[in-house]
């Protein structure tokens, strides 16, 4: 676990570590390349600090990848410096968030392209949108970002959904070989059938592609803004599935509901069958995934959620 002290001409009153659990996902689970970009992480931190004229303002935050700390910039614009390894998930956020420019998503305020270190601006990591207990409510508030996000077309050179349906569909003989229980395996067959019929027209607009409950947060800019986008370009339709899987409710009626709403955010209203298609992709995609990690039972919350949109 590395640590670093404030630059020279700051003073910060405590040594800033990079959190055990921040570091324990990199070493347990990451790459050579993410341990690596752990152990350099204390210097890298230092480096932007100095660079950007930077001073902490705060304790420092992590998700599973990315170190965040809260800073002030020169002139006081408060800020947050997210220092994170470039990866096939991180390389498009910036793109993304430019893209955007504020519009629904948390603002870019600088980009170092060689390390993949952004300069954000401030939002209230207190007051994310899973806190709202309603959950119809937050419902109806990530469907609002996902009708400003998804108009854009995306941008050239970020990960495309057409390529992603097409490695997944290749995967399907294999998973399917591999899955124990006929009921999963008949799920499977039928979540890739939907994606064959839609996999010619996989689309071309800006997808967050994970966009859930704890990546908005609320600002004194706008009341909720989006972060943290995976940017893929491809069909609305594919964003729909975190919005379901988090804040889980098994009743098929609400899940049916939430869906219809999300649908509707994002102009599919009038083409509901292609927004299951991709969803069921997407049920796809996370089952696929669990099986590559060793499991040989899907996930109970994907498949109640395939369940009830195949029952429609």
């Amino acid at each position: 676990m590395g640590e670093f002290v404030e630059p020279r001409g700051r003073t910060i009153g405590r040594v800033i570590k990079v959190p055990e659990r921040l570091a324990a996902a990199h070493r347990d689970h990451g790459t050579e390349a993410s341990r690596a970009f752990i152990a350099g992480l204390p210097a890298r931190a230092e480096e932007f600090l100095e660079r950007w004229e930077l001073t902490p303002a705060g304790d420092p935050m992590h998700g599973v990848v990315a170190l965040v700390l809260p800073v002030v910039r020169s002139d006081g614009t408060e800020s947050v410096l997210k220092l994170q390894p470039v990866d096939d998930e991180t390389a498009g956020e910036p793109v993304a968030l430019r893209a955007w420019d504020g519009a629904g998503a948390v603002r870019l305020l600088d980009h170092d392209p060689a390390t993949g270190t952004l300069l954000l601006e401030r939002l209230d990591a207190a007051r994310p949108l899973s806190a709202v207990a309603d959950t119809g409510e937050a419902v109806r508030i990530l469907g609002t970002l996902l009708a400003r996000l998804t108009p854009l077309p995306a941008p050239a050179g970020l990960r495309r959904l057409g390529d992603l349906a097409a490695a997944m569909l290749a995967q399907v003989p294999g998973a399917l070989a591999a899955l124990p229980a006929e009921d999963e395996r008949r799920l499977l067959a039928d979540c890739a059938a939907a994606v064959r019929e839609v996999a010619g027209e996989p689309g071309d607009r800006l997808l967050h592609w994970d966009l859930h409950y704890d990546n908005v947060l609320g600002s004194a800019r706008e009341p909720w803004l989006a972060i943290d986008p995976k940017p893929l370009a491809g069909d609305p339709g594919f964003e729909l599935l975190p919005a379901l899987t988090n804040r889980f409710d098994p009743d098929p009626a609400a899940i049916r509901w939430r869906f219809d709403l999300l649908t509707e955010a994002v102009g599919m209203a009038g083409d509901r069958e292609r927004a299951r298609a991709w969803t069921l992709g997407r049920v796809l995609q996370f089952c696929l995934w669990d099986m590559a990690d060793g499991g040989e039972k899907l996930d109970e919350i994907p498949v109640a959620i395939a369940n009830a949109l195949l029952r429609t």
